[in-house]
């Protein structure tokens, strides 16, 4: 009797594990890798989805730093030197945050990579600050993504990408 209820609870427990493990996060973690001139560069962020909420201005507040993704803060890594919107980034791993507005947004490449979102976010650790103008989409993404190209990178969410070069 004592070996068949531990069996029936081991089972129950393996039954729990599953059903936690076949939940789908709110927003799972995700990695994007790709090269531009021969530079390796790795993008690790949690992917929100919209869910039916205004995103730019309401859950992402214009001026204010986001961690660009959920969850820990972003990370941004290259193996090589980068130029970014015409100015230099080195070789490394950063936090990267956007300050959206209604008209532009600014990229934050900052030397401390491990934050938890950007509660502790201190701007004297920026390595490398760039202002883009976002583009808005007539069709919606629904999970954040970030698209890796020949000579750019794109942050698209909702209706807005976020495009930045790369060199």
């Amino acid at each position: 009797m004592g070996l068949l209820r531990k069996i029936s609870f081991l089972a129950l427990a393996l039954l729990f594990v599953n059903f936690l493990n076949a939940q789908e996060k709110a927003s799972p973690a995700a990695v994007v890798t790709g090269k531009i001139n021969g530079s390796t560069i790795s993008i690790n962020y949690s992917s929100p989805s919209v869910k039916g909420r205004q995103i730019w201005g309401a859950l992402v507040p214009y001026n204010e730093v986001w961690r660009a993704g959920a969850n820990e803060a972003t990370t941004f890594e290259t193996d090589n030197e980068l130029i970014i919107e015409g100015s230099k980034l080195p070789a490394g791993k950063y936090s990267f945050f956007v300050i959206p507005n209604e008209k532009e947004c600014v990229i934050i490449f900052n030397k401390e990579p491990k934050q938890w979102g950007a509660y502790k976010y201190n701007p004297k650790q920026d390595q490398l600050r760039v202002t883009v103008k976002q583009k808005g989409t007539a069709t919606m993404t629904e999970k954040l993504v970030y698209i890796i190209n020949n000579d750019n990178i794109v942050l698209s969410w909702e209706k807005w990408n976020i495009p930045f070069s790369v060199k």
